[in-house]
């Protein structure tokens, strides 16, 4: 039912086309970050929510 109204939407087809690369764009930005940031960095940003030191609420 849509395809009739999305085919006669003039140059609809660059959109699948610009998910696609925002898609492909942020995952392959996020793997190179995550293979050079520092591992010390990350296990200290994993130990957030068990340092007591960082409590709100004292």
């Amino acid at each position: 039912m849509f395809n009739k109204y999305l085919e006669s939407i003039a140059g609809i087809s660059v959109y699948p086309m610009f998910s696609l690369m925002v898609f492909f764009t942020f995952f392959t930005v996020l793997i190179i970050y995550l293979l050079k940031v520092d591992k010390n960095r990350l296990e200290e940003l994993s130990n957030i929510p068990l340092n007591k030191s960082n409590d709100i609420i004292d």
